[in-house]
């Protein structure tokens, strides 16, 4: 079994170096040469259906879903040219804090 970080930093990779190809050859080439709309719904759409098996109590249909959701997150930020270590960066930044102490000190909506 791998480490958390080796598996998302593979995965990340795998997707920057499959984004610019054949559409016909490669998913993440064709949801990038579709663009961010679809990438974005697509990411919604998994997420639901994490949530759908969440509820079912279904514990594999949520492991395949998670993982799913945790793919398709990563073809999003790819397109926004968002690193995971920028992620990973920021969820270092809120660990210690209460999350109700970190949303009150966001920007009022």
């Amino acid at each position: 079994m791998s480490s958390i970080p080796d598996t998302l930093a593979r995965l990340e990779q795998t997707i920057a170096q499959r984004k610019g190809a054949d559409p016909s050859s490669s998913y993440v080439a064709k949801l990038h040469s579709r663009g961010l709309p679809i990438i974005a719904r697509k990411l919604g759409e998994e997420a639901v259906e994490a949530v759908v098996a969440a509820l079912a109590e279904d514990r594999d249909e949520l492991v395949g879903e998670a993982a799913d959701v945790m793919f398709h997150l990563l073809v999003l930020l790819s397109a926004k040219d968002v690193s995971l270590a920028e992620v990973m960066a920021e969820l270092d930044r809120r660990e210690g804090v209460s999350g109700l102490d970190e949303k009150a000190s966001r920007p009022a909506e």
